[in-house]
């Protein structure tokens, strides 16, 4: 085993060596047992450099989809304040009789809603948070719902609201409160988190990337919400103060790996067999990308997974350059995190370095 984690360390020092990230932090191993890792690179390099170490917190991007709203969904599931058929205007008085507020929750969950894949939310909000919900009933439909899967943070930032909407409480507070001390997580992952006390990884100083896309959707760059340490590389999320259901989460590799092994046959400590069963169930078959309850399926053409783990598998990727993948036939979890967007924003293939790191970790479970 020992020779198979060492083919590892080298793959991490060539892709830092390569100028894919600063810094890389994994953990791979089966759930229930003690883990294996590798730390590489550095967490910052300014204003100084500093090494990355396994309780390095990153921005976890759009792992907060599975990992946050999903489950929080779940949750809302099992005490029927919401359900699969639910829509959007049940929940959201604004959005009665909109395209929107017809939209069922299954449908957000699996990315076949036909909203749109990104918009700027802050700029149809005019820079109001309170605006926000109105405003997206001015949002047009770009597929007829449930026809193909168009891969959306628009549709998780509505489940968001959503169920800070039923809860009558934040996302962070309920997440907190439903997940994190359920499962004895809350120094692992959560929102906003303050730099004095946790070390994080060092994110992009200018949102080059999603200045582009504004000016690019013909929006005005203006309205950007300016980025700080502590607040996500995301700026929708900055735009709701760091707490978006699409965005926001920070955390470290053991929380990652802890939150995601919940969701593998049987469950968790949280979530039930059948919840785990029925949330990483392919629902999209023949419409262009499987999908699950908020994760991809590995059986999804030139996705991350790669050949290393099984169909069945699900996961996730983020902007900012992390991913998690969980195999239910070898109960593997492999995290992969990366601040690639530091200091510069920039969008980086890392799917072969994932796929690569996946077919390697995997060996190590059958040594």
């Amino acid at each position: 085993m020992s020779d198979r984690v060492s083919e590892l360390r080298p793959l991490f020092k060539r892709a830092v060596a390569a100028g894919l990230a600063p810094g890389i932090v994994a953990q791979w191993g089966k759930a229930g047992e003690t883990p294996l890792g590798e730390c590489t690179g550095f967490s910052t390099l300014r204003p100084e450099a500093s090494p990355v170490s396994g309780t390095t917190w990153f921005d976890l991007a759009s792992l907060s989809k599975p990992l946050v709203t999903t489950t929080l969904t779940l949750l809302a599931f099992r005490t029927s304040v919401l359900g699969p058929a639910t829509v959007v205007g049940e929940v959201l008085d604004e959005l009665r009789d909109t395209a929107v507020g017809e939209i069922p929750i299954r449908l957000l969950l699996t990315h076949t809603s036909g909203l749109p894949a990104w918009l700027p939310l802050y700029s149809l909000a005019e820079g109001k948070p309170q605006n926000l919900v109105q405003r997206l009933a001015e949002i047009d439909l770009e597929a007829a719902p449930g026809s193909r899967v168009i891969y959306s943070c628009v549709g998780f930032v509505i489940l968001g609201l959503m169920l800070t909407r039923i809860s009558d409480t934040g996302l962070d507070r309920l997440f907190r409160r439903e997940v994190l001390d359920v499962l004895g997580l809350s120094q692992r992952l959560g929102f906003c988190p303050d730099p004095k006390i946790h070390r994080l990884a060092g994110g992009a100083l200018r949102p080059v990337a999603e200045e582009s896309m504004v000016r690019g959707l013909g929006f005005d760059p203006r309205w950007i919400p300016p980025m700080k340490t502590g607040l996500p590389d995301d700026g929708n999320a900055r735009f709701l103060d760091g707490v978006a259901g699409n965005a926001g989460l920070f955390g470290t590799v053991e929380g990652v790996a802890a939150l995601a092994a919940e969701y593998l046959p049987g469950g968790g400590r949280l979530l039930t067999s059948e919840e785990a069963t029925t949330s990483t169930t392919r629902y999209t078959g023949g419409l262009g990308e499987d999908r699950a309850f908020g994760w991809q399926v590995a059986s999804t053409d030139g996705c991350s997974a790669g050949p290393g783990l099984s169909p069945e598998s699900f996961g996730h990727t983020g902007f900012t350059g992390v991913s998690v993948w969980a195999d239910p036939s070898s109960r593997g979890v492999f995290v992969l995190l990366t601040n690639r967007n530091h200091p510069g924003q920039r969008e980086i293939n890392l799917h072969p370095l994932r796929r690569r790191f996946h077919v390697l970790a995997a060996k190590t479970l059958t040594g």
